[in-house]
């Protein structure tokens, strides 16, 4: 493993597992949607991932118990929420399995509620953490139950440390991230932390208004954040020609019909994707690289008319022979879409977490497996 995790026990480090009951912390945040009257899951990626290191401690005589948080209930039981189309799933995948209720029915999982995980925890015997998607939250199940008994990092935490902190720590060269999404604000610590490290970031969606507007660009209504363009001007200072920025654009103008723009936008337009001339760009930056990190999405990709950008964008990532890595979110759902997610190297289960593993080398659920009795 890394160095971020060498010191972080491993499945084999519990030892003997036969007849203990061991508390696996998932991430099974899945899609769920009504059918027939019940909630049924609609893609079970994130349940199929954990199946590693489950089907590990089963071949070896354990008794799983799984916890997983589901959607945002804000701490009390709401139907919707309910783990029992995923425990029906799960059930499907792992028989024998217990699959506890959503741990976010109790305030006291978001609070690190120390009752709370004394809950959790009673009749357990280990903890394997292998809830990526989380470990970047200091919840009572991530970094509660290694504070008090023999816990491990699970074979999908782990692989997706590897790869993550192998882009951050050891890139091949040309490294290229592509950032796309809404806000800038959401991504200005990775932003900053990969252009330590690429050799150029390519930079869709509507965050691009928001650079558009530093270099003095009309973006007509177009979404954008007031309060950040002063930081994309020193960004974008700094940075020389490791940005890459749109050319065009397409949405709608004044009238609200479809339009293509360059990156002037006339008053009352919106811009909702990068233009094919771009896409086209980008592509390009992508086939060129030999290690290519893509979170967010170039456009307003669930419209049709606003796809564009990102289909190029992702068949890049599958037809380039660099080495791919998709940051989980909404790129892993436009990668889903388009019936490319098996055609790049990694897809991360984890779209925040992976972000700020990229940012800052390490998460809470991380360093609370270092601080476990048996590491």
């Amino acid at each position: 493993m890394t160095d971020e995790s060498s010191r972080i026990p491993i499945l084999e480090d519990l030892g003997d597992v036969t007849g203990r009951r061991v508390l696996v912390r998932t991430d099974f945040n899945v899609p769920l949607e009504e059918r027939a009257g019940s909630q049924v899951v609609v893609d079970d990626f994130r349940i199929r991932a954990a199946l590693p290191t489950i089907s590990w401690l089963l071949e070896r005589g354990a008794q799983v118990v799984c916890a997983s948080h589901l959607g945002r209930p804000k701490g009390q039981p709401v139907d919707e929420y309910s783990m029992d189309p995923v425990r029906a799933r799960l059930s499907e995948l792992a028989p024998g399995v217990e699959l506890l209720e959503n741990l976010r029915f109790n305030p006291g999982e978001e609070a690190n509620d120390d009752a709370f995980v004394a809950s959790l925890t009673d009749g357990i015997d280990f903890y394997v953490n292998d809830a990526f998607g989380a470990s970047h939250r200091a919840h009572a199940s991530i970094v509660g139950p290694p504070m008090s008994m023999p816990s491990a990092i699970g074979r999908l935490l782990q692989q997706e440390v590897e790869v993550l902190t192998g882009l951050r720590n050891k890139p091949k060269r040309p490294f290229v991230a592509v950032l796309g999404g809404a806000k800038i604000s959401d991504k200005l610590g990775v932003v900053e932390a990969l252009l330590s490290v690429v050799d150029q970031l390519v930079i869709g969606g509507a965050m691009c208004f928001t650079f558009f507007a530093a270099q003095g660009k009309p973006i007509g209504d177009s979404l954008f954040e007031p309060d950040m363009v002063e930081t994309c001007r020193r960004i974008l200072e700094t940075a020389g020609d490791k940005i890459v920025l749109p050319d065009d654009m397409v949405g709608v103008d004044a009238s609200g019909e479809f339009a293509t723009f360059g990156t002037r936008l006339p008053e009352g337009s919106k811009g909702f994707d990068i233009g094919p001339g771009s896409a086209a760009a980008f592509s390009d930056v992508v086939m060129d690289a030999r290690m290519v990190f893509w979170n967010g999405p170039m456009g307003m990709f669930e419209d049709e008319r606003f796809a564009g950008g990102t289909r190029t964008v992702a068949e890049a990532m599958a037809e380039t022979k660099a080495f791919t890595v998709v940051g989980g979110g909404d790129s892993a759902a436009a990668l889903a879409q388009f019936r490319l997610d098996d055609e790049v190297d990694h897809v991360s289960t984890g779209g925040g977490a992976s972000l700020e593993l990229l940012e800052l080398g390490d998460l809470s659920g991380l360093a609370a497996l270092r601080g476990a009795p048996n590491a």
